[in-house]
């Protein structure tokens, strides 16, 4: 799901090609043999395609020597993709980091998660909400009523169609939700079959630069509290704090340097094929970014924003009850070293 927000990650899904990626052990797979007398610990993380600052960390080896510092490297493990494969990816101890959203977030903590939070990037107001083609006869959310809207389910998608009605006063059931996996829907929505579509970034970049289609309304204007989340395995947490810290350093400083200058973080290992991103939509990529936030500490404001989100889920029904997230929550400055 892009970090600090990749605009455009690889779109596989995770369970399937994590779980064959990666071993586990009584530990979690969480350190091997290293220098010396030390053990080195293995951060596993979703490998990050062609684009963001994690791409270029790995490309240009900065990722390896910021984690070197405290005894610690990289094993990159499948595509970064939805955060549902991810979280159970998590639980399951086929993997020690990923990124999503805390409304994926909050539909994975119901389900009794073997992860935690540790680190937010504020709402992408900009790259996401609900596109519509252009030339469409719908004008406003309003419009809506009694069309088809392509969503995946219990997350971003869904949440940003269900606040757009809800600050319209517009019931739920009033528009369809045809439910799809985000990296099947291009298609759909391209031909068609549906008339809206609620998604993020990773998504809507591809649309408006390449596929005649723009935002009816975006995050900001739906009052968006979906905030990007980095989750961190249990175990590994435990294990290896000073790990979790010099990794979020790592993304709160780099994000920073990614927001800065946008056009340096894309097209990373190549400019041609699948993964790259194309002049017209390096245009939409850079703007968002820029727009966008760098990774940062949880705050007591963004607990309570996250509380917000349960709160909605459940009163839509998306959960059978709100999800208290402070329990799910690490404090960084408890690591050692204090935070930004």
């Amino acid at each position: 799901m892009n970090p600090s927000r990749p605009l455009l990650a690889a779109t596989a899904l995770l369970a399937t090609t994590l779980l064959a990626a990666c071993g586990s052990s009584a530990d979690g797979g969480a350190t091997a043999a290293g220098k010396g007398d030390k053990a080195e610990a293995v951060l596993r993380l979703p490998d990050p395609g062609n684009n963001g600052f994690l791409a270029l960390g790995k490309k240009d080896g900065s990722l390896d020597r910021a984690l070197a510092a405290v005894h610690a490297k990289v094993a990159w493990t499948g595509s970064a993709g939805p955060f549902a494969p991810a979280a159970q990816a998590l639980s399951a101890d086929q993997l020690d980091v990923a990124q999503g959203s805390i409304t994926s977030a909050v539909a994975a903590l119901a389900q009794k998660p073997g992860f935690k939070l540790f680190a937010q990037t504020a709402p992408d107001g900009v790259g996401e909400g609900i596109l519509v083609k252009n030339g469409s006869p719908i004008k406003t959310v309003q419009d809506l009523v009694g069309h088809k809207v392509a969503v995946s389910q219990g997350g971003t998608s869904e949440y940003l169609l269900l606040k757009a009605l809800e600050k319209n006063g517009i019931p739920a059931d009033k528009v369809e939700r045809v439910y799809l996996r985000a990296d099947q829907t291009a298609g759909v929505f391209n031909s068609g079959q549906v008339d809206a579509w609620a998604t993020w970034n990773t998504f809507s970049t591809p649309s408006i630069a390449n596929s005649g289609a723009h935002f009816l309304v975006n995050g900001k204007e739906v009052g968006s509290d979906n905030y990007a989340v980095w989750a961190v395995r249990n175990g590994f947490a435990d294990k290896h704090p000073e790990v979790v810290k010099a990794f979020y350093t790592y993304l709160r400083e780099n994000g920073l340097k990614e927001k800065a200058d946008p056009a340096a973080y894309l097209n990373v290992f190549t400019d041609s094929g699948p993964t790259a991103v194309t002049p017209a939509e390096k245009d939409v990529a850079v703007e968002v970014t820029r727009q966008g936030a760098a990774a940062d500490a949880i705050g007591e404001a963004d607990v309570a924003r996250f509380g917000t989100v349960a709160a909605f889920f459940a009163e839509q029904k998306v959960t059978k009850q709100p999800v208290d997230v402070k329990p799910y929550l690490i404090d960084l400055g408890a690591l050692g070293g204090g935070t930004k």
